[in-house]
């Protein structure tokens, strides 16, 4: 393999290196299994490939070079580790929510189930694809520790970062069932909306890729302070930014159903603002339509969102969320200074949509 050394990466060229790694890592997996499993590898390797913006791995990178590192084959692994880590998470939340596609196409677990009625075997299809499934997402995980392992980063190195990439993880389920929480209950507390959007997503997606790539390239506790700052800042805002687009968005831009999240009576911060703007017979509308589960109810539920000014202060708060990551940006004692400015287009991404 060719070695590669740059300052900063360059965010335009990070997805297709991204994607090389992990085309040849997961091939390899394919073919040293047989028998049996080649399904399951196979389902698994293919949600992963299927596509994404490839952030975490990026902003990884981006945690290295501001500790003024130069990128390396190494690094760039070690961040493609990440992305398997997330393809745990998608295949195992799309068995929590139910949800039908991911990334434009099948849910895994919607495709073993389908398998399953094809060959008409015994037991329910729908319990054998959910059952697949958590097993491809345990699978990712175990993906994502050889991936670091292996990457050719020194022993000490891998060791540096391994109590960020614990932690990561840990919080990024903790999220998850806060999320399964609140959607129990029937919670509409704005507070628990937001404390789960920081635990689920910016543990995984910013805060905690960042700091891994910083933790790694042996930053001190300045810098990876910041990264914290900005990554909860820009992690809350991307998951609020993916709310809007999960209730109002485009599924062919998107590559998940619209509506879903409102379909479940899942409490995100659209539904938390607009209970908060709402009256006592406005808050038994809104429950009563989120325990309906209804294409109806789902258009209902928009027209609450937008006729209470719920979207108007979700998108408000998505861009205060960046001007306090753009703040916490200013303030970086970044040893790599290039990194100022591809951190800066992520915040302009993430908050414009």
């Amino acid at each position: 393999m060719t070695t590669l050394r740059e300052p900063v990466p360059d965010l335009a060229a990070v997805r297709p290196r991204v994607d090389q790694v992990l085309e040849d890592f997961l091939g390899a997996r394919i073919a040293e299994v047989g028998g049996g499993g080649a399904a399951l590898v196979q389902g698994a390797a293919d949600l992963v490939m299927r596509g994404g913006k490839r952030l975490r791995a990026a902003l990884c990178l981006l945690g290295w070079s501001g500790a003024g590192r130069p990128v390396d084959d190494a690094i760039v692994r070690a961040a493609c580790s990440l992305e398997l880590l997330h393809g745990c998470a998608l295949i195992h939340d799309d068995v929590m929510d139910g949800s039908a596609t991911r990334r434009g196409g099948e849910a895994v677990h919607r495709i073993f189930a389908r398998r399953h009625a094809a060959q008409r075997w015994r037991g329910p299809a729908e319990r054998f694809g959910n059952a697949v499934a958590i097993a491809a997402g345990d699978l990712c995980m175990v993906w994502a520790d050889l991936l670091l392992r292996e990457s050719g980063l020194e022993l000490t190195v891998v060791e540096r970062g391994r109590p960020v990439y614990d932690e990561m993880r840990a919080e990024t389920i903790r999220g998850q069932y806060l999320d399964l929480l609140m959607q129990a209950r029937g919670s509409f507390e704005l507070d628990e909306a937001l404390e789960a959007a920081r635990a689920k997503t910016a543990a995984c997606t910013t805060k905690g890729p960042l700091r891994f790539g910083g933790a790694l390239a042996g930053a001190d506790e300045a810098l990876l302070s910041r990264f914290d700052e900005y990554g909860i800042a820009l992690g809350t805002a991307f998951q609020l930014r993916d709310d809007v687009i999960g209730a109002f968005g485009d599924p062919d831009a998107s590559g998940k159903p619209s509506g879903d999240d409102l379909k479940d009576g899942k409490c995100t911060a659209l539904l938390a603002e607009a209970y908060l703007r709402s009256d006592s017979a406005g808050r038994a509308r809104l429950a009563e339509l989120t325990e309906k589960g209804t294409d109806a109810a789902v258009d209902a539920l928009r027209a609450v969102i937008e006729d209470t000014g719920a979207r108007t202060a979700v998108e408000q708060r998505i861009a205060a969320l960046g001007d306090q990551a753009l703040a916490a940006l200013a303030a970086m004692p970044l040893v790599g200074e290039a990194v100022r400015e591809p951190l800066s287009t992520l915040v302009v991404m993430v908050t414009t949509g």
